[in-house]
């Protein structure tokens, strides 16, 4: 079999696995129905009259508020330990490469559906939050581990990249489709059963790693990211049978680039090791098209980026960011309830989330992809900014018309804002620190997102199951994070733009020195 067909087997079968076991835990608004519906976590539930009961016990569909709370913690745990393993993900994959990294995913990926289907036979410890956390664990193991295949096509790795997060988002689905076929079709289809199928899923995983995956060593984070934003290799060369017609397309503007005097064209401001001819060309571009941004931090110890208000700020607007989101995946439909007065308007906008959320970041990775192309790191965060105080001011009115609205745009802001989050680390770290920084920030914020939990039970007990004023709170430390991060940044941008002019300037006259120098023979 030829080498380009089994690197095309490889990714797809990266792309068939992600779609199962990337990311379904963020498919919990469509699971909790089921669970409820199947009696997790019922034995909290007091008789009506109890303090901890909200609703009539006749109706099996809504939970009462410990059970509500107990389930939402579930997914919370879950959110967090995802992030959290993006640490552990990195370190596993630089020491041991990516195949090691695929048994561990699956492993995982099986314990969890084996608590999850014999949970009733447990009792040492929470079978469903122990299954969900493994499932949220195995997911990044299996996901980052494929990022490796954007080096087999490296003219497509933009849309090898593209279709493995498309694959990621979509895996939400996951538990969708399981509701629907719960709900119209199968209602024997217990959690027993669905998760004792589900080991299929880590099955293929395994037997994939064994005959079809790569055996090399594994391309760290920073290289795969290098690949995508320069379309060079982690020195800065081209790769593999690449003519540089992808950077530059004009074939005369390429041979003046290599000639004796190409070694002239270096960033301005750069702090990084000896640059090739190729680096110079593309990171010299990326510096003016992002305004100075690029490169800022480049060649600091990552102990001295972690310090800097680059992380510090970005850290502030993730953590937010982060937790906004996976608060709304968790009581999306008891804030709809609230918010439209209606049981069945809140079913329904649940519906349409549970359809929205995977196909919304399969949806905007085109324009994504356009944005980041077309647009200054300053704008694409910018826009980031104004898209999320925007969903959240939505979150907070009575209407089903633009809350459905809020919906629609969250589920496309949300891959959007990872990408963007990604994306400004590369620019602004640089691509040998990327894993550590990129990994530390994730892992950060993963931590921070279990106060998910203080405020859904704040939600509950304090305001009565009205969620905004703890949305209100959230969209003003949005408006706090994300105003201090730009106006940082735009700051720092304009400032090193200056630099950059000034620094431009001395040149110009040095070379006019010597030119003069030259012509009358001193």
């Amino acid at each position: 079999m030829k080498e380009s067909s089994i690197k095309l087997i490889q990714i797809a079968c990266a792309i068939i696995w992600c779609l199962f076991a990337a990311g379904p835990i963020f498919g919990f608004a469509a699971l909790k129905p089921i669970l409820v519906d199947q009696g997790v976590y019922s034995e909290l539930c007091r008789p009506e009259g109890n303090a901890f009961q909200t609703t009539k016990v006749n109706d099996p569909s809504v939970p009462c508020t410990a059970q509500d709370l107990k389930l939402n913690f579930m997914f919370t745990v879950g959110a967090g330990t995802t992030n959290v393993a993006a640490l552990l993900v990195g370190w596993v994959l630089d020491l041991k490469g990516p195949r090691v990294c695929g048994f561990v995913g699956s492993a995982l990926l099986a314990l969890g559906s084996l608590s999850l289907a014999w949970s009733h036979k447990i009792s040492l410890l929470d079978p469903y939050i122990t299954g969900y956390t493994l499932l949220a664990i195995g997911g990044p193991f299996v996901f980052i581990s494929t990022f490796q295949l954007a080096n087999s096509f490296p003219k497509r790795s933009g849309t090898i990249l593209a279709l493995i997060t498309g694959a990621f988002d979509t895996s939400s689905a996951l538990f969708f489709f399981y509701r629907l076929s719960y709900q119209n079709w199968t209602p024997d289809l217990t959690l027993k059963k669905f998760f004792t199928g589900y080991l299929i899923v880590p099955v293929f995983i395994s037997a994939c790693q064994l005959l079809v995956m790569p055996k090399e060593s594994y391309k760290s984070l920073g290289a795969v990211q290098k690949l995508e934003v320069e379309g060079l290799d982690m020195e800065g060369n081209l790769p593999e049978g690449e003519d540089g017609s992808h950077i530059i397309p004009d074939e005369n503007e390429r041979q003046s680039l290599l000639s004796a005097h190409s070694s002239s064209i270096r960033p301005v401001l750069s702090n990084s090791r000896r640059k090739s001819v190729w680096e110079n060309y593309v990171e010299a571009k990326l510096e003016k098209k992002t305004n100075g941004i690029f490169g800022v931090l480049h060649g600091l110890p990552a102990k001295k980026q972690i310090k800097s208000p680059w992380f510090v700020l970005m850290l502030a607007f993730t953590v937010v960011c982060m937790l906004r989101i996976n608060y709304f995946v968790a009581t999306v439909r008891s804030q709809e309830e609230y918010l439209l007065g209606s049981h069945k308007k809140a079913e329904k906008m649940n519906a349409i989330f549970d359809v929205a959320l995977p196909l919304g970041g399969v949806v905007s990775i085109p324009f994504i992809g356009l944005v980041l192309d077309n647009c200054s790191t300053l704008t694409a965060m910018a826009t980031v900014a104004v898209i999320s105080v925007t969903i959240g001011v939505l979150g907070l009115l009575h209407s089903f018309t633009l809350n459905l609205l809020g919906i629609l745009m969250l589920v496309a802001y949300r891959p959007f804002y990872y990408t963007v989050v990604s994306d400004y680390c590369a620019k602004v770290f640089g691509f040998d620190t990327f894993g550590t920084v990129y990994g530390l920030l994730m892992c950060i914020s993963g931590i921070l997102n279990m106060s998910q939990s203080l405020l859904d039970k704040t939600t509950h007990k304090t305001f009565k199951m009205n969620p905004t004023p703890v949305n209100l709170i959230l969209v003003s430390l949005t408006v706090i994070t994300s105003s201090s991060l730009l106006y940082f940044v735009r700051r720092e941008s304009k400032a090193r733009l200056e630099r950059m002019h000034t620094l431009q300037q001395l040149g110009m006259t040095q070379e006019s020195s010597e030119d003069s120098q030259l012509e009358y023979g001193t």
